[in-house]
């Protein structure tokens, strides 16, 4: 498959271990690549110097065979962008915005920016400078999604936004991904990229530390169970098992196993020799999974 973004080695050092350091990944033509990050780790950072609004100490990017610079208005043309920070211009209200952004790419079927208004919902008679921090980011999904880009880089987008709008959004995300747009998105709604990406990027202290496929997190070999027991002494006898725990509440008597697929028969017929109150699995989400590397990246730090 074609990969559409390209980032090699690319270093942002704003000193103080503050910044980016040899970020390398690959964007596949037609995906959803999901960034996600704890605050400060370098999410905007990339996503601004894939833009190209940063030039950095060294690597590069490539998007669509072309090395990003600060002379990219062709390349531009082919992106649809929504900032993390959102400040409009004062030049009046919505429809004021998006009809100056649609002659700037040079768009004239402004069908689908209606199509966006109307699910989205969105006022563009309100003043640009007056509007909530939803109204906002609405507009700017509009602006970015209206010209049906090959390409969407997306810091954020849903930020401000209800669960209902949230879910719109997502439909508008799977309909752009249906029409075969590349999508980079850095997000820290876990749920919306689990309905959404292809791949996810961790981001920890400037560096990726991980790349999962989706796939893996809702095929997840390892299954989570909490298991409750009816009495102190089951409670007690069953920690003397030869098991994976990971989270052990004495004073409720309840237990958090970690017990792979290949094992659960195994698991089982431990079980059936003790007097369980209850048992139930925990479903495995990619934010768990983020949790425990970052958990082991600290220890090895």
């Amino acid at each position: 498959m074609l990969d559409i973004i390209k980032i090699e080695n690319l270093t942002k050092d704003y000193g103080s271990a503050r910044g980016i350091f040899d970020i390398n990944l690959k964007v596949r033509k037609g995906e959803i690549f999901g960034f996600v990050g704890t605050n400060g780790s370098g999410k905007t950072t990339t996503i601004r110097n894939i833009m190209g609004f940063l030039k950095p100490n060294h690597g590069k990017v490539v998007v669509m065979d072309q090395e990003v610079n600060y002379n990219t208005e062709k390349l531009m043309k082919h992106i649809g962008y929504v900032p993390g920070e959102i400040a409009f211009p004062d030049i009046g209200d919505g429809n004021a915005y998006i009809k100056i952004q649609a002659e700037m790419t040079g768009l004239k079927d402004m069908s689908y920016a209606n199509y966006l208004i109307k699910k989205l919902g969105l006022d563009t008679t309100a003043n640009l400078k007056r509007m909530s921090k939803g109204m906002k980011q609405k507009t700017a999904i509009v602006n970015g999604f209206m010209g049906k880009p090959d390409i969407l880089i997306l810091d954020e987008p849903s930020t401000g936004l209800d669960p209902l709008m949230r879910e719109l959004f997502v439909e508008i995300l799977m309909e752009a991904k249906q029409r075969g747009t590349t999508i980079f998105m850095s997000s820290h709604v876990f749920e919306e990229m689990e309905k959404t990406c292809d791949r996810v990027a961790l981001l920890h202290n400037g560096r990726i530390i991980d790349i999962v496929e989706m796939k893996t997190i809702h095929h997840n070999e390892l299954k989570t169970y909490i298991v409750g027991f009816a009495n102190e002494k089951e409670y007690k006898n069953f920690t003397k098992e030869t098991l994976n725990f990971i989270n052990l509440k004495p004073k409720h008597h309840q237990i958090t196993i970690d017990v792979n697929d290949s094992d659960i028969n195994f698991f089982m017929k431990i079980l059936s020799n003790y007097t369980v109150k209850y048992i139930k699995e925990e479903k495995y989400t990619l934010e768990k999974y983020f949790l425990r590397k970052i958990i082991e990246e600290k220890k090895n730090d």
